[in-house]
This record gives C-alpha cells, sequence and structure tokens, in this order.
C-alpha cells in the first residue's frame, strides 16, 4: 500500500504542467480525459438507479472545452457513449471557425459492462481499454478530471500513468458532514448550532435537546449523513408542528425511531445534525471554489441552488449568480474554507453550500453548512458558461465578466421531466429549441445549452442552462424551451 501511496504522489507531481498546459493560448499539445465517474456508496447509487448514465452526460458540456483551447485533445469516458446527433449538437455550439478542428480532438469511450460499478472501477478491469488510451496520450502532458477521487480513481491513474485534478481519498472525510463543520467553524465561517458524530437514536434525540435549549423556538432541525450528497441523506424534523402534540417529547422519539430501516444503517457510520435555519426570507446559495497545485485557492462562482423534494433537500437547479446582497460574504467565507483544505493537501473543486435568512429589517444571516469535496450540480452549467462565454468571475460584485467585459448570467436545472417526452430522439429536441431561436449562439454568447439528452430514453428526463445578459431573460429562455420541448410528442416518433 505504501509503494502505491508513493507512485501516486510522484505522478501527481506532474499535474501543475498538465493544467497549465491546459489554458487558451499555451500552444503545448496535451490531453484531458473527463471521467464522470459516480463512485459514491451503494445506497446513492440504488437512489438513481438507471439515471447514472444521463448524469455522467451532464459533463458532456466540457466538450466545449476543445473550442476555447486549441492544444487540448479530450478523451470522454462513460457508461453510454453518447448519441452522434448529441455530440454534433456540441460541436454547433462553438465558433464555427474551430468546429471541424475541435471535432478531431474529441474521442469518445463507452464502458458498459452490466454493473453497477463506477466507471474508473469498470475501467481499471480492462487492460485493451488501457491500453488503448496510453496510446492515445503517448508521451504528452495530460491529467484526468473526476467526478470524485476514490481508490478506484488512484488505480486507475496508475494504470493510465495520469494525474488526477482532484483530492486523494485518504482526505475525502474532510468533506464529509461532520468534519466538514469543524473544518468550516475553524476557517472562521459561522455555522448553524448544532452537533457533529450522531450515530444513534439517541444520538439524535440528545443533540436536538441541545439545540432546543440554544434556540427557543427553532422551528426545526436537519439531520445529514456524513457521507451523502445532493441531499439524500437529509431528512427534516419539524419542531414547530409537534409544539402543541400531547408529548411533543414521545412524538420526536418515535419520529425519529421510525425513520427507514436503510437511514438508520447508514446514520450508524456518522451524521450531524443542526437546527433549520429559518426567516421571511431564505436562500439557499452556494459557492465553487478550485484549489491549484501549489495550494492558490480562486473562487470560480457563487450560485443561488433552487431545492426540492422532501423537506425542500433535493438540489434541482441553481441560478448564476448569488444575491449581491451577500455574494461577496460568500466567497470570502469559500476562500478561507478552502485555505484549510489546501492546508490538508486537498486539491481541485469543491463546492461549499451555504443557507441565508432574514426576516425583512436586518441585513442577511449567512451560514454555511457543508463542504463537497467533489464535483457538484453547478460545475457543468459553470462549465457551459466558462468556455461559451469565456471571461472571469469577479468576487468584489458576484458578477461574470466577459472577455469583451459584457456580463453574464443564467439559469440551469437537472430536472425538466415530462412521461410524455420519453422516448423523444434527442435530436427532435435538439431541433425544437433551435427552431424557438433559444439555441446558445457563440455570435451573441447567449442562449440554452442543452444536457443530459440521453435521459430522454430513461425516464423523460433532460437539464439546461440559458445564459443570457440580465436574469430575467435567463428565467424566460427557461421556461420557453421547457414550452418547446412541450410541444413534441413522443407518439409521432
Amino acid at each position: 500500500m505504501t509503494g502505491a501511496v508513493d507512485a501516486f504522489d510522484e505522478l501527481q507531481l506532474r499535474l501543475g504542467p498538465a493544467l497549465a498546459a491546459n489554458r487558451a493560448g499555451s500552444g503545448i499539445d496535451h490531453v484531458l480525459v473527463i471521467l464522470p465517474s459516480y463512485s459514491v456508496s451503494e445506497s446513492i447509487l440504488s437512489h438513481y438507479g438507471e439515471r447514472i448514465p444521463s448524469l455522467e452526460h451532464r459533463y458532456l458540456n466540457a466538450l466545449l472545452i476543445a473550442g476555447r483551447i486549441e492544444s487540448c485533445e479530450m478523451v470522454f469516458i462513460s457508461t453510454r457513449r453518447p448519441d452522434p446527433a448529441v455530440v454534433d449538437y456540441y460541436i454547433s455550439l462553438m465558433p464555427a471557425a474551430v468546429r471541424d478542428d475541435a471535432r478531431s480532438r474529441i474521442s469518445l469511450i463507452e464502458i458498459d459492462d452490466g454493473t453497477a460499478r463506477s466507471v474508473a472501477a469498470r475501467l481499471i478491469d480492462q487492460p485493451a481499454m488501457l491500453a488503448d488510451i496510453r496510446g492515445r496520450i503517448g508521451d504528452r502532458p495530460a491529467f484526468m478530471e473526476p467526478w470524485n477521487v476514490t481508490e478506484h480513481e488512484v488505480a486507475l491513474a496508475l494504470a493510465l500513468d495520469v494525474p488526477i485534478n482532484g483530492t486523494r481519498p485518504d482526505l475525502r472525510g474532510v468533506g464529509f458532514k461532520s468534519e466538514g463543520r469543524r473544518l468550516m467553524a475553524a476557517a472562521g465561517a459561522p455555522v448553524p448550532f448544532g452537533r457533529e458524530d450522531v450515530r444513534t437514536v439517541e444520538d439524535v434525540l440528545e443533540a436536538i435537546r441541545d439545540i432546543r435549549a440554544a434556540r427557543p423556538g427553532v422551528p426545526g432541525v436537519v439531520i445529514k449523513h456524513d457521507d451523502s450528497g445532493a441531499g439524500d441523506g437529509n431528512v427534516v424534523i419539524d419542531l414547530a408542528a409537534m409544539a402543541d402534540a400531547a408529548d411533543p417529547d414521545s412524538d420526536l422519539r418515535t419520529r425519529v425511531e421510525g425513520l427507514p430501516a436503510w437511514y438508520l444503517a447508514d446514520l450508524a457510520r456518522g451524521g450531524i445534525v443542526e437546527e433549520r435555519i429559518a426567516g421571511r426570507s431564505f436562500s439557499s446559495p452556494s459557492a465553487q471554489v478550485d484549489i491549484r497545485p501549489g495550494g492558490e485557492v480562486v473562487v470560480l462562482a457563487t450560485h443561488e441552488q433552487v431545492l426540492g423534494g422532501e423537506g425542500g433537500q433535493v438540489y434541482l437547479g441553481c441560478r448564476f449568480p448569488a444575491d449581491r446582497a451577500y455574494a461577496p460574504e460568500l466567497a470570502l467565507h469559500a476562500a478561507a474554507i478552502g485555505e484549510g483544505l489546501a492546508e490538508r493537501g486537498a486539491i481541485g473543486r469543491f463546492g461549499v453550500d451555504f443557507v441565508t435568512s432574514t426576516n425583512g429589517a436586518e441585513p442577511w444571516s449567512v451560514h454555511a453548512i457543508e463542504i463537497n469535496l467533489r464535483k457538484g450540480g453547478t460545475t457543468h452549467p459553470y462549465a457551459a458558461l466558462r468556455n461559451a462565454v469565456p471571461g472571469r468571475y469577479d468576487e468584489a460584485t458576484g458578477r461574470w465578466i466577459a472577455e469583451d467585459g459584457t456580463t453574464r448570467v443564467y439559469s440551469a436545472t437537472d430536472n425538466l421531466v415530462n412521461n410524455a417526452w420519453v422516448g423523444l430522439p434527442a435530436s427532435a429536441v435538439i431541433e425544437a429549441v433551435a427552431a424557438a431561436g433559444l439555441q446558445f449562439s457563440p455570435e451573441r454568447g447567449t442562449g440554452v445549452i442543452l444536457h443530459m439528452l440521453l435521459g430522454l430514453a430513461i425516464d423523460g428526463r433532460i437539464g439546461l442552462t440559458a445564459i443570457a445578459e440580465t436574469p430575467a431573460e435567463a428565467t424566460r429562455m427557461q421556461a420557453a424551451t421547457e414550452a418547446a420541448i412541450a410541444g413534441l410528442g413522443a407518439a409521432s416518433f
């Protein structure tokens, strides 16, 4: 094991030069391996089930890099190969002058072995595929851009002899809810009152008693699994609804003991309980951050997250940027948290989720609630903007400033879903959006970029990023896109 760790450490020394090559105008031929591999727990994999290949295809947005960086060759590895019409679609979103050359620099690899394992776990069992990828890379600088990093991704990196732009798996616990709360507090970010390292029903009940004592009148609490994402391990307990019960404590115990057996089993591996922040106005923003080799911390973007599902804990989409009333504060806390992560050896992308609230009279109150030490739901919309409208995020003003000095915003979702869309060809949806005048135009730098088009064959679910110059226009384009698709009918194809 020590030998493998040493070999990986040595391999990672090549990441800095490879990332330096991956910049517009570098002129250094290099290879970017896109690995949207969901290396997550069995409970999360079972939750998403057959939707995993569609979620992997969210990161086809990264193909737009080939239109922005002419020295970059890309290898996209996924469970299901995207339809040729979908690849043509992404090429069409690039400036006309670079399309043919960009197409020649994109390779697509499918690895569908019938198992529920992650792409990385499947690929390390395929020596012929590994040899083919190594042959494509040759002696050029290269790096792998993963969704997250586990032992499987490390094994794949060693097999391909390619460094990873991501945090090594022995630091993975820093992104868990308990350790994340401690790190955020140490960085000076305010966190909701709560308790880490809960594992049993009694731990949960004791934590709730402590929260009630410290926060009289608290409307509710949230229980979260340490190792979870996208709200899948979160349960909201509405304390206000129990206040008038004859025996509130007994009702609370019944509610917690009545959680599903699988949930309590996962909780036994660790979790947190914290107060649920509330206010007359409330939002769930986030910050996306990059830690570069050498420890430089860069805040890439802030977002307003759109949440839904039971208790409003499931990620559905986002709006960029976050509200200017608190976006600079989000960036400040996210950067401090990034410094703490960098000191521990973290690298690559991570996100910080916040909650903000106000009762109208006072300023917004900001609380950091979790670290996502991986890619997330805001990564692929940001990739669409960054590569389609190159520019930079200005932390002080919370704006995206394009290279020509204009600004951009976007509205994005992963959850445009309709049973009537099941079976619609991706090409028909692409054509309908284009016919409505909504498709992204590289000349204007505005329009809609679709993703998750594979979801049409699975559950009639797709996603989009609507890039505009104003929030109102982005919202309008998102609604108009849904209407354009709704005008189609699977029965006619």
